[in-house]
C-alpha cells in the first residue's frame, strides 16, 4: 500500500500497552518479520508479534539494565546496551531460551548510539567515552575504534556500504564500511546549527539522512552533498526525542515535547499530522518496515494503523 497524505493523516491508535513500570528507552522493527522488540528502564525487554498486535515474550535484566536495543538478523536474537555502568555494556541475547550469546567488552562509559548492519553480523556503538567501536557478533573482541569529540551517534545506510557518525559542532562524517580505517570520505556540517545530533538515521533508498538534536530541531539532509532538504522545530523537551522516515522516505514523524507525535511531508515541508492523544512525551518511534503501521512509546507503547477510509461527500442535490 503506497503511502500519502490523506493516509498518514488519518492514522490511529490501534493497540496499547500500558504495563510497563519505567520509560521505554528503545524499540526496534525486525526487517523481514512481524516483530517490535523493546526495551524499559524497568529492566524489561518485550517481544510483541505487530501482526496480530500481541505480546510474545518478557525477559528482564536487573543486574545491568537494559537502554538500546536492535534486532539481529535472526528474529529472536537481539543486541542491547546496559544502562548501569558497566564493563559488560553490550551484550547479545536469545530471546528464545532468555541466554547471553555472548559479552562485547571494551566501552569506558554509557553507549548512546547503536546500530546494526542491514547486510550482515557487523555493528556499531557510540559511547559517552568519546569512541566509536565496530563489531562482530561473532567474536568477543572489538574490530575497530574511531576517537571522536563529543557524544557520537551512528548509523548503517540501508545498503551496509556506508556509515555516518555524527559528532561534536555538528559535524557529520561519512565512512565506507569496507575502509573506515582510512579517514571519512566527506564530512559535512549541519546548516550552520551546531547543536549536538542525538539520532541519526539513513531513508531506505540512501539518499536522505534525518537528524534530531538536542535543542529540539529536525533535519533531512541531502546524503551525498549534505545540503538541508527541511527542517522541522519541535516542542522543548528534556529527553532526546527520536524522528523516523517512513518506509518510502517521503514523510517524518516524530514525538514532541508538548506530547504531540507530528508527521510532516518531505516534499513540501508540509505539517500532514499532529496526533494530541498519546500518554505521555512519545520521545521513541519507529515506522514498520513491511507494514503500514509505526510504533510510539513514552512509558506507554502505542501501535498506530490506519483508519477506515474517508467516504467521500455528495453534496449534489437529489433530483425530484
Amino acid at each position: 500500500m503506497g503511502l500519502n497524505e490523506e493516509l498518514v493523516s488519518g492514522m490511529l491508535i490501534g493497540a496499547v500497552f500500558k504495563d510497563y513500570k519505567g520509560k521505554i528507552s528503545s524499540m526496534d522493527f525486525h526487517r523481514k518479520e512481524d516483530l517490535l522488540v523493546t526495551a524499559s528502564h524497568d529492566d524489561s525487554i518485550r517481544l510483541y508479534d505487530t501482526a496480530n498486535a500481541a505480546l510474545q515474550k518478557t525477559v528482564y535484566d536487573k543486574k545491568h539494565g537494559v537502554d538500546l536495543i536492535c534486532f539481529t538478523h535472526h528474529p529472536s536474537s537481539v543486541i542491547f546496551s546496559s544502562r548501569n555502568n558497566s564493563d559488560e555494556s553490550l551484550q547479545y541475547l536469545s530471546l528464545y531460551d532468555n541466554r547471553i550469546l555472548r559479552y562485547f567488552k571494551g566501552h569506558q562509559n554509557r553507549v548512546v548510539s547503536l546500530c546494526m548492519s542491514p547486510t550482515n553480523d557487523s555493528f556499531m556503538s557510540g559511547s559517552m567515552d568519546h569512541t566509536v567501536r565496530l563489531w562482530d557478533l561473532r567474536v568477543n573482541a572489538c574490530q575497530g575504534l574511531l576517537r571522536l569529540r563529543g557524544k557520537p551517534t551512528v548509523a548503517y545506510d540501508q545498503q551496509g556500504l556506508v556509515f555516518a557518525v555524527a559528532m561534536e559542532g555538528g559535524a557529520i562524517k561519512l565512512f565506507d564500511s569496507r575502509s573506515y580505517d582510512k579517514g571519512p570520505f566527506d564530512t559535512f556540517l549541519v546548516g550552520g546549527d551546531t547543536a549536538e545530533v542525538s539520532d541519526i538515521k539513513f531513508s531506505n533508498d540512501g539518499k536522505q539522512m534525518l537528524l534530531s538534536t538536542t535543542n529540539n530541531h529536525i533535519y533531512v539532509l541531502d546524503a551525498y552533498g549534505g545540503e538541508k532538504r527541511c527542517g522541522f522545530v519541535l516542542e522543548a523537551c528534556s529527553d532526546n526525542l527520536e524522528a523516523c522516515f517512513s518506509p518510502d522516505g517521503q514523510f517524518v514523524l516524530s514525538g514532541s515535547g508538548d506530547g504531540s507525535l507530528r508527521a510532516w511531508n518531505i516534499n513540501s515541508g508540509n505539517e500532514v499530522a499532529c496526533w494530541t492523544n498519546h500518554a505521555g512525551i512519545p520521545t521513541v518511534v519507529k515506522w514498520a518496515p513491511r507494514r503500514v503501521m509505526f510504533a510510539s512509546a513514552s512509558s506507554v507503547l502505542a501501535l498506530w494503523i490506519p483508519g477506515p477510509p474517508k467516504i467521500p461527500s455528495n453534496d449534489a442535490t437529489p433530483k425530484e
